[in-house]
C-alpha cells in the first residue's frame, strides 16, 4: 500500500508534457489536441457504454505508383498480424478480449485502423492499433498466406459486376494513376509485394503529420495520454507540406462533410471498393516517393469509354458518369441532394416510408421498364473531384423482352437532362432534402460511423463540421441551384468527357451523339490523342521529329480541324499512314461516323488500299499493325 501511494505521488509530481489544444467551439462537444510530433487527437463527447476509436492515415491507393501498386491492399490484409511485441496468437487473443470489433480498411485516399469496444477496453484497443502500425513484423509465411487470400478475393470481386465495375469506372474516368489506381492489388503484382515494399511505403506515407487519432465516447485526456505514450517515438517531417493540387473544377471552399452516407458496418475490402475518401496531401519528406507535387493527380479526370464483353452474366450493365465537385466545394451539398432526388434501387422493393419509392429512377424508369432489374444514382466523393452518375442492370437483348445498351442509354441520359431543362416540384425537392438530412443524422447514431466521420473530417478540414451546419446547408438548396450545378457538372458547355462503361453482350453505340441529343456534355477528351500519339512513338520512333508539332495541333484544335490539318501537313506520304490512321482508328470506337466523318473513312480506305498493294504495305510496315489494332478494337474495316 505504501509503495503504491508513493508511486501515485511521484506520477502526480512528474511534469506534464505540453500539448497544443485547438480553440474549441463552446457549442461543440469536439476537443482537438496536436501533439509535439504533429499527430492530431480529436474526441467527441457522447455518453454510452461502448466506445470507438480509430487511426486515420492520409494516404491510400491514389498515392501508389508503378513500384508500389497494390501495396495498400496488402497493408490492409497484413494488419493485426504478428508484430515485434506480439505473436499472431497473442494478437488474436488480445483482439478477442475486446469483445467488439477491430479492423483495417483501405480506400483511395485513406487507410484507417478502427475499433469498437467496451469503455474499459480503450487502452487495449489503442495498444493493438499502435502495435500493428509501428511494430509490424511482416513475416514471410504470413505474406504468402495473404497472397493466396488476395487471389481468392480478386476472383470473388471480379465475378460480381456490381463490385468490379465501379473499379473499372474509376480507371476509365481517371486513367491508371491517382484515383484511377485499383483498390485491389493487380494480379501480376501479388507475388511482387513483399516486406521491403510495404515498409518503404509506410516510411514514406505513415508520418505523424499525416495521421489523426479520433475517439467517440472516450475522455479526451485519456486518449491524448495514450497517443503520446504509444506514438511519441514517431518523428514528424520538418519540411512544410506542399500545397495540394486542386483541379480547375473546384471553386469556393467551404467545410463540408467527408462523406454523406457513411456505412454503419465494419468495412471490409468489398465495402471499400467505392467509398468516398478523405484528403490528399503529398508526402513532405525527401524519402517520399519520387513524384513532383501534384504528380499523382496530374492527369486528373479524363473520362472515356470501355466495353467489357461477357455473355455469361444474367444481366448486362451500363454506367454513365461525369466529374462532380470535390469535398471542399460549396456545391457538394446540391450534388448530394441531386443524388437522393434521383435515388433508385432494385426492381423489387418491400416498399414502405423512407424507401425512396418516389425517387425519379423508380417512378420514371423502374416502374415503366420491367426489363431493367436495377437502376440507381451514385456519387463517389474525393478531395478535389468526384464521380456523379447513373447505373443500370437490365435483361440483355438475347433474353425475352431484353434490351441492348444503346436502348438503355437514352433512359439514363434523359433523367440527367430533366435536371437541366425542367422544373423541379417543390414537394419533390423538399422530400429529397429531408431524406438526405435524415440519412446523415441516423447514420451518425452509430458509434463506428461517428468516429470515422470525425477522423475523416479532421484529415480533410482540420475540424468537425456539426451535423446541424450540414443540415442548414442542405436546406439552402433550391430548384435554381440544382439546375445551376447540373449545368456545371453535365451541361452542354462542360469541356470534359463523360465516362461510359458497359459490360455484357453488346456495347453502347454512338453514345456521344445521344448525349448531344439530350443536351448533355459530349466533349471529346484530349487524352484520346495522347494514347494515339503514344502508339505512334512506340511503333514508329522516327516520328519523334514530328511529335512536337502534333502536340501543338492536339492542344489548339478540336478533332475535325486537327485531323484536317494533319492531313494537310502530311498529304499522302507514308507519314499519313503513321499519324492520321492511328488517330482515326483510336477514335473509331468513341466517335460516331457523322462526327469523325472524312478521316475515319480515309483511314479505312487507306488501310484497304494497303491490303491490296503489298509493296506499299511492306514499305511502311503499317498494314499488319493497323489490321491487328482494328480487330483488337472490334472495328470492322472495309474489305
Amino acid at each position: 500500500m505504501r509503495r503504491a501511494a508513493t508511486s501515485a505521488l511521484r506520477r502526480s509530481l512528474r511534469p506534464r508534457r505540453q500539448f497544443h489544444n485547438a480553440a474549441a467551439d463552446p457549442s461543440s462537444s469536439v476537443q482537438i489536441t496536436t501533439l509535439p510530433n504533429k499527430i492530431r487527437v480529436a474526441t467527441e463527447s457522447t455518453p454510452g457504454h461502448f466506445s470507438s476509436l480509430g487511426l486515420y492515415v492520409d494516404t491510400g491507393a491514389s498515392c501508389e505508383d508503378a513500384s508500389t501498386s497494390g501495396v495498400c491492399h496488402f497493408l490492409d490484409r497484413m494488419a493485426f498480424k504478428t508484430t515485434t511485441t506480439r505473436s499472431e496468437l497473442d494478437m488474436a487473443t488480445d483482439m478477442d478480449k475486446l469483445g467488439g470489433q477491430i479492423y483495417c480498411s483501405s480506400s483511395r485516399e485513406t487507410i484507417m485502423y478502427q475499433s469498437a469496444h467496451f469503455d474499459q477496453s480503450t487502452p487495449l484497443a489503442m495498444s493493438l492499433i499502435a502495435d500493428t502500425v509501428t511494430n509490424p513484423a511482416f513475416l514471410s509465411d504470413e505474406i504468402i498466406a495473404e497472397r493466396d487470400a488476395a487471389r481468392y478475393e480478386i476472383r470473388e470481386v471480379s465475378s460480381k459486376p456490381e463490385m468490379i465495375l465501379p473499379e473499372v469506372l474509376h480507371e476509365v474516368a481517371y486513367g491508371r494513376t491517382g484515383l484511377g489506381n485499383p483498390l485491389l492489388c493487380p494480379e501480376d503484382r501479388i507475388d511482387v509485394i513483399d516486406e521491403p515494399i510495404m515498409r518503404g511505403f509506410m516510411k514514406d506515407w505513415y508520418r505523424p503529420e499525416r495521421m489523426v487519432i479520433a475517439g467517440a465516447g472516450i475522455p479526451h485526456e485519456q486518449l491524448v495520454e495514450l497517443t503520446d505514450k504509444l506514438f511519441s517515438s514517431m518523428k514528424s517531417t520538418p519540411v512544410p507540406a506542399p500545397t495540394p493540387t486542386v483541379t480547375p473544377h473546384v471553386r469556393a471552399t467551404n467545410p463540408t462533410p467527408s462523406q454523406f452516407l457513411p456505412s454503419a458496418q465494419a468495412p471490409s475490402l468489398y465495402k471499400s471498393l467505392t467509398r468516398a475518401a478523405s484528403s490528399y496531401l503529398l508526402p513532405t519528406s525527401t524519402l517520399s516517393p519520387t513524384l513532383a507535387p501534384g504528380r499523382l493527380h496530374s492527369r486528373g479526370y479524363q473520362g472515356g469509354h470501355k466495353f467489357i464483353q461477357d455473355s455469361s452474366t444474367e444481366f448486362d450493365h451500363l454506367y454513365l458518369a461525369f466529374e462532380g465537385v470535390g469535398i471542399h466545394d460549396e456545391d457538394v451539398y446540391t450534388l448530394a441532394t441531386m443524388q437522393v432526388l434521383l435515388g433508385g434501387g432494385g426492381s423489387f422493393s418491400a416498399g414502405g416510408p423512407g424507401k425512396g419509392m418516389y425517387s425519379r429512377l423508380y417512378t420514371h424508369i423502374l416502374n415503366h421498364h420491367p426489363q431493367i432489374d436495377h437502376c440507381s444514382s451514385f456519387h463517389h466523393i474525393y478531395t478535389s473531384t468526384s464521380l456523379f452518375g447513373l447505373f443500370a442492370s437490365y435483361v440483355p437483348h438475347a433474353g425475352k423482352h431484353g434490351n441492348t445498351a444503346s436502348q438503355i442509354f437514352p433512359y439514363l441520359a434523359h433523367q440527367l437532362s430533366l435536371l437541366l431543362y425542367t422544373a423541379i416540384a417543390p414537394a419533390e425537392l423538399e422530400r429529397a432534402k429531408n431524406q438526405l438530412k435524415s440519412s446523415l443524422v441516423m447514420a451518425l447514431e452509430s458509434r463506428a460511423v461517428e468516429v470515422e466521420d470525425l477522423g475523416r473530417q479532421m484529415l480533410v478540414h482540420g475540424r468537425k463540421v456539426p451535423v446541424m451546419e450540414m443540415c442548414d446547408r442542405i436546406d439552402e438548396v433550391d430548384a435554381a441551384k440544382v439546375r445551376e450545378v447540373a449545368s456545371r457538372v453535365f451541361g452542354p458547355d462542360v469541356r470534359k468527357s463523360a465516362t461510359v462503361v458497359a459490360m455484357g453482350r453488346e456495347d453502347v453505340r454512338d453514345w456521344r451523339e445521344m448525349l448531344k441529343k439530350y443536351g448533355l456534355a459530349s466533349f471529346i477528351s484530349k487524352y484520346v490523342y495522347d494514347e494515339a500519339l503514344l502508339n505512334l512513338l512506340l511503333v514508329y520512333p522516327e516520328s519523334r521529329t514530328h511529335f512536337e508539332s502534333l502536340l501543338v495541333l492536339r492542344n489548339t484544335n478540336p478533332v475535325s480541324s486537327t485531323l484536317a490539318q494533319l492531313l494537310a501537313c502530311v498529304g499522302e506520304s507514308a507519314l499519313f499512314a503513321i499519324v492520321v490512321v492511328p488517330l482515326a482508328i483510336t477514335h473509331a470506337r468513341d466517335i460516331p461516323d457523322r462526327e469523325l466523318g472524312f478521316p475515319r473513312v480515309v483511314a479505312r480506305v487507306f488501310w484497304g488500299k494497303m491490303r491490296m498493294d503489298d509493296e506499299d504495305a511492306e514499305s511502311t510496315g503499317f498494314s499488319s499493325w493497323a489490321e491487328a489494332l482494328l480487330i483488337d478494337m472490334s472495328v470492322r474495316p472495309y474489305r
